[in-house]
């Protein structure tokens, strides 16, 4: 295979994606594919096609023949798109249906080409709509994901059964960012041994060695390489896109103009960079070595926002358990996890008995004002409830702990053992693995359901509008017949920020339900709630 094959096909809106929710403008799209057809990078992966979600998600996310009629596409371009495997396989979709939801092309804009995410148990079920899609002239490819996961006798049986396809381009992914150059090596003999067509790879740049494997990849004959502006994708990111460009510049046909290219990063990737945090960092690292999903570092760093012990102790928990595969359970636990009725075993009116209570959260305020708050209890002998591990006031004054989001139980398990308060949680929620490093620890299992707009509030277990921790310990507060329900640290985020709005509407819902406890914030708050002074 000789050199000047290149291709570097660039992924960016696809992957990156993964930080956005594929909600790119059409006037960010268009200018980079301005900046594509300059640069010269002729293959252009502008989204996925998924299959429909009951969320919302950007364009690039669908992909539609309709999104891509509105789009100014360069003529020297061709635009391609991912399909997950499991979305076709999981839903169980007759001929007709899989042809409806993923395979309707826009006659005005033609799609080129056309990946499939797979791991290696859905190849088989893949190979067949190759196939189909060869027939229709589109150029198809397999990206065969967590290669080094993959023993070579699988991928001696995977190569074989896809040589015998009309299968255009054979990729392989380092999805967990551990491989090195001698591994990129080995794999893409073992391909070559069956495989005489075209490969690919699409590196991870966890351990900062993208660019490398990438250089090892195509000095070892693998042709279509992977980049990505800036390198935007799922937890490190990619190969950078204008690194590849001038690495291998000497081997592409025609001469690249990447002007537009810097131009775009810097007016729009490096802000989007500098809010999202994509790129390599100790903690991806880690994960790398230790083949942790990216995904569970990225959402740590930038839904859970985890402190760096947090960070560190979480890593050491999935590296123990089946961290390799990523499960939303754990991050999108008010939309899985605490789905359908649950019953707790413990009734939280057996320590409150009608007390008031009062809920340290882990805003500013909670550490500003701690003396305060700490004399408040004194004064006031409220029960006293705790988020998770903050340790604003003197740990003699509190009753309980609570903790409910199982991304944070796991980062903190290693703290809670060090804590000599209970701590309530929804134990049935939890997977076995979990619920086993608690059996030693003083803990109350309180139920949570999480339903759309509603709170009810019951003996062992409450329905809940979402399972943020700060619900949960009013649910509690409420199960057990709080009087008044005090609470300091909940300082609240800007207007801005979406998660302000999550929680003004779960105060809305929390404000109109029946027989709820008197909510009184004691130290500063942006929400609408009634105020007292801790200094009163």
């Amino acid at each position: 295979m000789s050199k000047n094959e290149l291709k570097i096909l660039d992924c960016t809106l696809r992957d990156g994606g993964y930080y956005n929710n594929w909600d790119f403008s059409k006037e960010l799209i268009e200018d980079y594919l301005e900046a594509m057809s300059a640069a010269k990078v002729e293959h252009v992966e502008l989204g996925f096609r998924f299959f429909k979600k009951d969320i919302y998600l950007g364009p690039c996310a669908y992909t539609t023949p309709f999104f891509l009629e509105t789009l100014n596409i360069p003529k020297n371009l061709k635009i391609g798109i991912m399909i997950n495997a499991k979305d076709i396989i999981s839903n169980n979709l007759s001929k007709s249906e899989i042809n409806k939801n993923f395979f309707e092309l826009s006659k005005k804009k033609k799609i080129s080409f056309i990946r499939f995410a797979c791991h290696a148990s859905e190849v088989s079920k893949i190979v067949p709509l190759c196939n189909q899609l060869n027939k229709k002239k589109i150029l198809t490819a397999i990206n065969l994901m967590q290669i080094s996961e993959i023993n070579n006798s699988e991928i001696d049986r995977i190569t074989k059964l896809v040589a015998k396809s009309k299968l255009d381009v054979f990729y392989f992914a380092d999805s967990l960012g551990n491989l090195e150059p001698q591994d990129i090596v080995r794999i893409s003999n073992l391909i070559k041994k069956n495989w005489k067509k075209e490969i690919g790879f699409h590196a991870h740049d966890n351990m900062s060695r993208a660019l490398i494997n990438g250089v090892a990849a195509f000095n070892n004959g693998i042709n279509w390489i992977d980049s990505t502006v800036t390198g935007m994708g799922r937890g490190a990111g990619n190969i950078q896109t204008e690194f590849a460009l001038l690495q291998f510049s000497k081997y592409l046909k025609k001469n690249s103009d990447i002007s537009l290219l810097l131009k775009l990063i810097e007016q729009r990737f490096n802000p989007m960079k500098a809010k999202y945090k994509w790129g390599t960092n100790p903690y991806y690292y880690l994960a790398g070595q230790h083949k942790i999903h990216p995904t569970f570092i990225q959402s740590m760093i930038t839904e859970l926002k985890l402190e760096p012990l947090e960070l560190l102790s979480a890593i050491d928990n999935l590296k123990k358990g089946d961290g390799k595969n990523f499960n939303k359970n754990l991050i999108e636990v008010g939309n899985n996890l605490y789905q359908g009725k649950t019953s707790g075993t413990w009734n939280p009116y057996q320590l409150i008995k009608g007390r008031d209570v009062l809920i340290i959260g882990s805003g500013p305020s909670s550490h500003k004002h701690s003396k305060a708050i700490e004399n408040f209890i004194e004064k006031k002998k409220p029960f006293v409830i705790a988020l998770n591990t903050q340790k604003t006031i003197n740990e003699k004054l509190i009753n309980l702990r609570v903790c409910c989001h199982t991304l944070r139980v796991m980062s903190d398990i290693n703290i809670f053992k060090k804590i000599t308060q209970p701590l309530a949680l929804p134990l049935d929620r939890l997977p076995i693995h979990q619920k086993e490093k608690f059996k030693n620890l003083k803990t109350y299992n309180y139920g949570l359901e999480v339903k759309t707009g509603k709170f009810s509030f019951g003996k062992t277990s409450s329905i809940a509008p979402n399972s943020l921790t700060i619900v949960y310990a009013l649910s509690i507060a409420n199960s057990g017949k709080a009087k008044k329900i005090f609470v300091s640290g909940l300082d609240g985020y800007p207007m801005e920020n979406p998660r302000r709005h999550e929680m003004d509407e779960t105060l809305r819902i929390y404000f109109s339900s029946k027989k709820r406890s008197e909510l009184i914030s004691i130290t500063p708050s942006r929400y609408k709630i009634k105020s007292s002074s801790v200094y009163a």
